[in-house]
């Protein structure tokens, strides 16, 4: 089968008349392995597991537990080539399978249909999501416009939504991202006072209303100071097993006067990811100073061998050599049995630095990833001198 290596639209149908698009196209690897390259503005996402057969294909996604699968369309109607299938993601048990159609040769995000943009998004947004609702959250909305197009991202308390791509159609505002794991897709209209008010999908389990308005000072509470140990507890102690079923008790000798980081995570977090793409290379320059990183995987999973291949194949494509245990399921009453030092663990990742006295000397909620840019290098400033001061103390 001859692959058209160049650039594709691709279709996710969340509901009937609610479309995700999103681009890739077809690429080869050094040894001329046939891969697939998820573009979302800035970021390129190699998914190396693809299996094509005649008029099949089978995308399996880097890291996550989910799946494109699609056959090519023989009507062949107005002369596109098309796929059509589903994407799965099996570490959904509802609305985890979503029909998927992809065309040769769009490249527009979001069809423009001849109309132009007539409304300015740049900049930087304060964000409610249902508002005056019990599901109300923040964020901040920070977005980039080049006529049409724009790109950009949301930081909340718990992370940001990665990056963001679309177009501004007449006064609409549309953005899209497809990682292979959350599927975000936003719109809003500009108001005459030059508000926005819009929806917001999360694959095809979660849709609420959001409002925006310019605001260039609007901060989010610091992340330094949303969790905290529970009263009466002054350290933390555990034993989980890694991988080959071997228990890792905390503390023991082997940490004993080492600086210690927490990462709380799980392979089906594309936030995790991010931060465990900083993590591993930064292990590895750091661990002769005295540093210890300790990965507590909370899987969806409950079956311990698929949490061993999820943990397996994480570790594979960022080359971590720290450690990873698999310390249980997202179940918030399975997170408050194994730590029950901590009060109520709501993001992940969330990050934990002790000191090497067994001091917890900082808790961090939620991630500001590569996407939100100026934030992103700000957390990279904090966290590696805060951990320089512990590891000179």
């Amino acid at each position: 089968m001859q692959l058209i290596m160049h650039l594709w639209r691709a279709i996710l149908i969340l509901h009937p008349g609610v479309e995700l698009p999103f681009n890739f196209h077809f690429d080869t690897d050094k040894y001329g392995k046939v891969v697939v390259v998820f573009v979302n503005g800035d970021e390129k996402i190699v998914a190396d597991e693809v299996r094509i057969t005649k008029d099949s294909m089978i995308i399996k996604m880097p890291v996550f537990d989910s799946e494109i699968d699609a056959k090519l369309d023989s009507s062949l109607v107005n002369q596109i080539t098309t796929w059509r299938g589903v994407f799965i993601n099996h570490a959904r048990t509802k609305d985890n399978i979503i029909p998927f159609v992809a065309y040769d040769g769009w490249n527009e995000r979001f069809m423009m249909n001849g109309k132009t943009s007539k409304a300015d998004f740049g900049g930087k947004w304060e964000v409610h999501f249902s508002k005056g609702t019990p599901d109300s959250s923040d964020a901040i909305g920070q977005f980039t416009q080049d006529g049409d197009k724009i790109t950009g991202t949301f930081l909340t308390t718990t992370g940001d939504d990665r990056y963001l791509q679309g177009n501004v159609i007449d006064s609409t505002l549309n953005l899209s991202c497809f990682d292979g794991m959350h599927l975000f897709l936003f719109k809003a209209t500009m108001k005459s006072d030059g508000t926005i008010e819009g929806d917001y999908w999360s694959g095809a389990h979660w849709h609420e209303p959001w409002i925006g308005k310019r605001n260039k000072k609007y901060e989010l509470p610091d992340a330094d100071t949303l969790m905290h140990l529970k009263q009466g507890y002054d350290n933390v102690s555990f034993s989980f097993p890694d991988a080959d079923s071997t228990m890792i008790s905390f503390p023991s000798d082997k940490y004993k006067g080492k600086v210690v980081i927490l990462q709380i995570m799980g392979t089906w977090c594309p936030n995790c990811m991010d931060e465990t793409s900083y993590l591993a290379p930064f292990y590895d320059k750091n661990k002769s100073k005295g540093l210890e990183i300790i990965g507590l995987d909370f899987e969806k999973a409950t079956d311990f061998s698929k949490a061993k291949y999820n943990v397996s194949r994480l570790k594979s494509r960022f080359n971590i050599n720290y450690q990873i245990l698999i310390a249980g399921t997202t179940r918030k009453d399975d997170i408050a049995s194994k730590l029950p030092m901590f009060e109520s663990i709501y993001s992940y990742p969330t990050t934990i630095f002790i000191d090497k006295k067994g001091k917890v000397r900082r808790i961090h909620t939620g991630y500001s990833g590569p996407a939100t840019g100026v934030y992103y290098d700000r957390w990279i400033d904090d966290f590696t001198s805060f951990v320089d001061k512990l590891l000179k103390e």
